[in-house]
């Protein structure tokens, strides 16, 4: 029996790696029925660049900007307001949101779950009521999509439009692989799962995944408490304005590192990535500066290229020798 297939979009890094660009791609290309977001809420930014035009989602699907049916899943929690202030946003660009669905079972941030967010002076969080949700989700006290009246035009059992005919879905995900909540350097983490098992919590069957395309930066970056910075090399701050490296949802700087290759290679392998784009090559050109961190290196950790095609052959080589049969692409910023 023919069955719905599922493309997958996953960070490889701790968030802000382009998946939203990514995603913006792949669903321009006009061959997915669907695009869904499968984890996290309003902590998330997306930043496209479309016909000239500087768009940021944080909850919206990028299907919307292309006439796609997109679902908030129900791995994802929803504050209504910022919700309905994100349409209001995306319908002044002139898209139709009419063409939104929400799982019925996807949990609803509260005040209350703000409030308490709020508090937080070790983590780092964006404060916007997510963790708190998720809490209350796992605790089997929390609020669903189909407890509030305003959403239920929305409305949509996920599981039954899967499985009703065969479709075929985009899976945007949010955050980044080493901010799962089980994976990541806990309690420095995000509140929900970012890897490719978080799809199939949306109702898929992992039969069902065809393809999952990984992405990463050609540098590494963190939004959070925690100091991830592991290098003091004055070239990362040139880094941070060249590629305009500030948070999209809280406008935080991020702290910047050379890129470990290492983190990414583990990413891809985890979640079985047949595809990996590296963006923002441009930077590192701009600055002709081409370094990698690698933490079995003995000298200072820090393997220094000299051109552009030695960076590239050494990350390609690395990456395929952990995982065979990948295929790697190099990207430039999405501005």
């Amino acid at each position: 029996m023919e069955t719905s297939i599922v493309d997958v979009v996953i960070g490889m890094q701790y968030g802000d790696e382009g998946k939203g660009k990514i995603a913006n791609q792949m669903a321009a290309s006009g061959e997915y029925d669907y695009v869904f977001r499968f984890n996290g809420g309003g902590n998330a930014g997306h930043t496209i660049y479309l016909n000239g035009e500087k768009i940021v989602t944080h909850l919206v699907p990028c299907g919307i900007l292309h006439g796609i049916p997109s679902i908030i899943g129900n791995g994802c929690v929803i504050n209504t307001q910022k919700l309905f202030d994100e349409l209001k946003y995306l319908e002044g660009f002139g898209f139709d949101t009419s063409i939104l669905k929400i799982a019925e079972n996807a949990h609803i941030i509260t005040q209350e779950h703000i409030d308490e967010d709020s508090k937080d002076t070790t983590i780092g969080t964006t404060r916007t009521g997510n963790g708190p949700c998720y809490k209350d989700k796992v605790g089997r006290t929390g609020l669903r999509a189909k407890d509030v009246p305003e959403l239920e035009p929305y409305l949509v059992d996920m599981y039954s439009l899967i499985h009703s005919s065969p479709k075929k879905f985009l899976a945007e995900g949010a955050q980044g692989y080493w901010l799962d909540v089980d994976q990541g350097d806990y309690p420095y983490v995000t509140s929900s799962n970012c890897g490719v098992g978080a799809v199939i919590n949306n109702g898929f069957s992992h039969k069902e995944i065809n393809k999952v395309v990984g992405v990463a930066k050609a540098y590494s970056t963190y939004v959070g408490a925690k100091q991830y910075q592991k290098t003091d090399d004055p070239m990362l701050e040139e880094i941070r304005k060249v590629g305009l490296e500030y948070g999209a949802t809280t406008g935080r700087s991020r702290q910047i590192d050379w890129l470990d290759l290492n983190e990414v290679s583990i990413a891809c392998l985890r979640n079985g990535v047949d595809h990996l784009i590296i963006n923002k090559l441009d930077v590192l050109e701009q600055l002709n500066c081409w370094k990698i961190y690698d933490p079995n290196y003995s000298i200072n950790k820090i393997l220094n290229f000299e051109s552009k095609d030695s960076f590239k052959d050494y990350i390609r080589n690395e990456i395929s020798s952990v995982c065979s049969g990948i295929e790697i692409e190099f990207q430039e910023s999405p501005h």
